[in-house]
């Protein structure tokens, strides 16, 4: 039954798409291409809505002069992209996002990852991907949705894990992809995949109001100038190859100028067993200047309240404010305000609001070295939020990440 679905919604999927693929030439690049606001800047890493299934890899000091990054195997063999990143990281105080294990220097990814991009500029194009994550964050994005040991989810090690967050096989033609299988969601701004954030730690509404990943059918079809659109079916939210609901996957990303682009994402239907409803998120990244860019990302996430055992209510607003201040330093600021009506953290009943601020930098030690320290200051009104020391809670974090 579980393949039966996989290959009904491919099929229809692709039938919506392709007629209007076969209407337009090749695309150009647009504003969402990955590496555009880092184009000659310092190592910005641009957000989820940017290609959330393909690696989003550390931009080096990006002068003219920098030296190519070292890559694990050369010359890409029979087109297949292999390569990885190691991420270290330490934090004085933990806040139930990830970052659990304070007071430790803890491997947190240890990444590899084999891909073939789907080509269809000549024709049908074949392709995939496959993704395998080894530390501490290995949990956190193992196919958990259903909350039994099925896939990946019992690949545990103590605090360590294991996990294979994608595993999609891909099908291009003109410019209309489909892909079937396992592979990350297209809701969000930050990734689990660290070379893909600016910051070492996540926000609320990324770990508690997101998917991390689904399994199902999800096309993209640039549409030209500047649009591309996406639309597909998924099994639910955060599960392996076995059924956890019936959903809509979709949305689209548009360049309204050379210097902003919008990104609206949408999920609706069954997410789990016992869970239906809709959520959105929402993203508007300017670049104000060559060295500054501002990220607005705004996530609503309502669950159906007939009874059912799993309710959620959330509304969350991000600002990122990103100032290249030179060829390998990026300083960064997010606000956060994560308001809660019902569903997280065992509330049910009334709202609690959270606040969090973080600023940090980025600083790019050559072309596959990059560190994060931060400083994070959280306020949480009616302590719910599992912060360590209650309410509020300051913690210094930093990591480093090298890719290869």
């Amino acid at each position: 039954m579980k393949i039966t679905k996989l290959a009904m919604s491919a099929a229809l999927v692709a039938a919506c798409f392709g007629r209007a693929a076969h209407a337009q030439a090749p695309a150009e690049a647009s504003m969402s291409d990955f590496g555009y606001y880092a184009a000659g800047q310092a190592p910005v890493t641009t957000g989820a809505h940017v290609h959330r299934d393909h690696s989003m890899v550390v931009q080096a000091a990006a002068s003219e002069a920098a030296d190519e990054p070292w890559t694990l195997v050369q010359n890409d063999p029979l087109g297949i992209d292999i390569g990885g990143w190691a991420q270290l990281g330490y934090h004085t105080y933990n806040n139930a996002l990830f970052n659990q294990h304070a007071d430790k220097v803890n491997l947190h990814q240890a990444w590899l990852f084999a891909e073939k991009v789907a080509d269809g500029s000549e024709g049908v194009g074949l392709g995939g991907r496959i993704d395998y994550i080894y530390g501490v964050d290995a949990n956190d994005t193992q196919a958990f949705g259903k909350g039994d040991d099925h896939f990946d989810n019992a690949w545990d090690n103590g605090i360590y894990g294991h996990a294979i967050p994608q595993l999609y096989g891909e099908i291009a033609v003109g410019d209309l992809s489909v892909k079937v299988g396992h592979f990350y969601t297209l809701i969000g701004y930050e990734v689990v995949g660290a070379p893909g954030n600016f910051f070492y730690s996540h926000s609320y509404t990324m770990y508690n109001s997101e998917p991390f990943t689904h399994t199902g059918a999800l096309a993209q079809f640039n549409a030209g100038d500047g649009l591309t659109l996406y639309g597909g079916y998924v099994m639910g939210w955060d599960s392996g190859f076995e059924d956890n609901g019936d959903a809509f996957l979709g949305g689209y990303s548009y360049d309204l100028s050379d210097s902003i682009n919008v990104t609206n994402q949408y999920v609706a239907g069954r997410f789990g067993l016992d869970e239906v409803g809709f959520m959105s998120s929402s993203i508007i990244t300017t670049q104000l200047s060559d060295y500054i860019t501002h990220v607005l990302w705004v996530d609503l996430l309502d669950t159906d309240g007939t009874g059912r055992s799993t309710e959620r209510e959330t509304f969350d607003v991000n600002n990122y404010l990103l100032l290249t201040l030179t060829d390998n330093v990026t300083w960064g600021n997010r606000f956060e305000w994560y308001n809660i009506d019902k569903g997280v953290y065992g509330v049910t009943t009334g709202k609690s609001d959270i606040y969090a601020f973080t600023t940090g930098l980025n600083y790019a030690a050559g072309t596959n070295l990059l560190f994060r320290p931060e400083v994070r200051w959280d306020w949480d009104k009616d302590a719910v939020s599992g912060l360590e020391l209650g309410s509020t809670q300051t913690t210094f974090g930093a990591d480093m990440i090298f890719t290869f």
